[in-house]
């Protein structure tokens, strides 16, 4: 380890602790402010526990790449973070989610705090070491020191630097020349941060401008600047499209025939996975991604139960031997695709216990999404 490695400073239990909260990240910016909290320095709240947060719209069904926030939430939750769980309620107003009717986006903010239970088992919430909470954006709204920090933290941004960031909505950067609210959402995301005094922020690779925006209004105002994570992007099952930075290949909740729905029962997991995209040869297919980032992480292993006409149920631990066991035609490339849903359901099956006692949630919540 080299002497400029900030993790040169803490012994090997810290180091440790670190690298188990950020495995499987795809980003680490500001490793720093981890590394000086673990060193024995304050915390941004001044309390020395360590808060996390992510924020999340409630927008809709949840869809398999929720598994791999709710993977990083555990390991941070293990290593004794409290992690809050911003339900983004009028950012999601902003971005026009359910039409602005904001009696439809409470009722997702409820599901999707269901949902985040369920993935966890039922997590101990609270305000202390190794707790989740679930916080709504308008519980904060009330502050006025909160929208003394919104209007600090659009101050001296351009238009132009604002624009950079929509992909964060999933709009384009021509996209919102009509609707000046939309302009003020980097600022609410990053005021969240401050008012919450995080230490670390994350999500998926997609929220990298807001945070980056983020660091840039610390900067400006000796703030103190969250480390920032992020985690890789599931595709969508029909593969990549588009510019590989503007994220419009990822699996989304608009679009449930491309998406794992975490509720989809094994016949409508299987279904959609015959039609994933899967060329022999090509590794980058969202099967092959799914099997790493989801069945690898939480079961270990991939199980493939083909005929018995031809051939036997194998094992693999290991993507790389999986990949060209495909490519080879050890495995049949449909084998492979049965072989990761039915393997997906296994590990979905505590989410749809978890919601068969909450069967009206679910109910509201299929309706208002179609």
């Amino acid at each position: 380890m080299s002497k400029d490695d900030p993790l040169s400073l803490l012994d090997k239990e810290s180091r440790d602790s670190i690298g188990r909260m950020f495995s499987g990240c795809q980003e680490v910016i500001g490793i720093e402010h981890i590394v000086s909290i673990m060193a024995g320095n304050r915390s941004h709240s001044g309390n020395n526990q360590i808060q996390a947060y992510i924020g999340l719209e409630p927008s809709g069904k949840a869809h398999l790449a929720y598994m791999i926030l709710a993977d990083t939430i555990r390991k941070m939750l293990q290593e004794g973070v409290n992690v809050i769980i911003l339900l983004a309620d009028w950012h999601a107003w902003v971005n026009d989610k359910f039409d602005r009717d904001m009696e439809k986006i409470n009722l997702a903010a409820d599901y999707l705090a269901e949902v985040f239970r369920a993935l966890l088992g039922s997590p101990s919430e609270g305000d202390g070491a190794g707790e989740v909470r679930f916080l709504r954006a308008s519980q904060m709204m009330d502050s006025g020191k909160y929208w003394e920090r919104v209007l600090r933290c659009s101050k001296n941004m351009s238009l132009s630097r604002v624009r950079r960031t929509f992909s964060i909505m999933g709009r384009d950067e021509d996209s919102s020349d009509h609707d000046l609210a939309a302009f003020f959402y980097p600022a609410l995301q990053s005021a969240d941060i401050f008012e919450l005094e995080i230490d670390i922020a994350f999500g998926g690779l997609d929220q990298r401008k807001a945070h980056m925006y983020m660091r840039e209004v610390a900067d400006k105002y000796g703030w103190t600047k969250a480390t920032c994570i992020h985690t890789p992007m599931l595709s969508g099952l029909r593969g990549l499209g588009g510019r590989m930075e503007s994220f419009d290949h990822k699996m989304s909740k608009s679009d449930p025939e491309n998406a794992i729905l975490l509720d989809d029962d094994q016949e409508a997991i299987r279904s959609k996975m015959r039609k994933a995209f899967l060329e022999v040869g090509n590794s980058l297919s969202p099967v092959f991604e799914i099997a790493q980032n989801i069945i690898l992480t939480n079961r270990g292993s991939i199980t493939v139960s083909p005929d018995p006409k031809y051939g036997e149920i194998t094992d693999w631990n290991n993507l790389d031997n999986f990949i060209e066991a495909v490519s080879n035609g050890s495995i049949h490339p449909l084998d492979a695709k049965i072989g990761v849903a039915d393997c997906l359901f296994e590990i979905l099956l505590p989410v749809r216990e978890h919601f068969l006692e909450k069967s009206g949630m679910l109910d509201e919540m299929n309706q208002l999404s179609g």
